[in-house]
């Protein structure tokens, strides 16, 4: 890890945010998975809090440090730096520190209490939300200078990813429910990282009745393995394409 990476990982570990998510994590995490006798369902229980925890904390912490940090992403540009290894740096150190938190805070927990593969799912999905959410508060900051107008744009990412996205796919399913959409629902599902996670961590429950209506078409139309390689292919995708989108825009905009 380069050293501008290595600064920044340390700098946000000591951050009392952070520290307070790790501790939020465990405290969560612990009582839901120590305190039900059923694994299935405390996985369950477990998984909406990271489906909506770590995205929300993701891209907000990480917007705002974007931010606070513009003076010294400026004093590392007047630097004989790259301006590429500056934002690469930056994004690395961020999601290792949001990565690090969501392992400490979820890792010991699942260890202890839940099987290897359910375990291994959420913590998956929790890594991938992780990155994926600092790439999109990374190209949301880059997208205004004003501070306001960046962390509501952060806020609105989420939400609707989290809320609106469902919302809008139940509505088309209702209205086109006459019509042979099953692939246009599935790509459609797969487009949103939450969903995608959420249907990622229930294929491998293999909890039918809780995959939902977007869920069961993207099981029916690619099958329960099918489906959790084409899950993981599209987080990976998810976890690209923002970033390298933020890093275009950064190279071109005038500090």
């Amino acid at each position: 890890m380069n050293k501008i990476a290595r600064f920044i990982l340390f700098d946000i570990l000591k951050n009392k945010i952070v520290i307070m998510y790790t501790i939020l994590l465990f405290i969560i995490s612990w009582s839901v998975l120590g305190l039900d006798n059923n694994e299935t369902k405390a996985t369950l229980s477990l998984l909406n809090v990271v489906l909506l925890v770590v995205p929300l904390v993701s891209i907000i912490f990480s917007t705002i440090y974007v931010y606070n940090s513009s003076q010294f992403i400026e004093l590392l540009l007047s630097q004989p730096v790259p301006r590429g290894k500056v934002w690469f740096n930056l994004f690395l150190g961020l999601s290792t520190a949001l990565i690090l938190a969501f392992l400490l805070g979820c890792g010991i927990p699942i260890l202890l209490y839940s099987s290897i593969e359910t375990g291994l799912s959420v913590l998956i999905t929790g890594i991938f939300l992780s990155i994926i959410f600092t790439s999109l508060a990374m190209l949301a900051a880059i997208f205004s200078r004003d501070r306001a107008k960046g962390i509501g744009i952060s806020i609105f990412i989420w939400m609707f990813f989290a809320i609106i996205y469902d919302g809008i796919l139940l509505l088309l399913m209702f209205q086109f429910a006459d019509y042979p959409i099953e692939g246009i629902m599935a790509t459609l599902a797969a487009i949103n990282p939450i969903g995608l996670s959420r249907i990622f961590v229930l294929l491998q429950l293999d909890v039918a009745a809780m995959l939902g209506q977007a869920g069961a078409i993207f099981k029916q139309v690619f099958g329960a393995g099918g489906g959790m390689v084409i899950s993981l292919l599209i987080l990976t995708i998810w976890t690209f394409v923002p970033f390298l989108w933020s890093l275009i825009l950064f190279n071109k905009k005038d500090l």
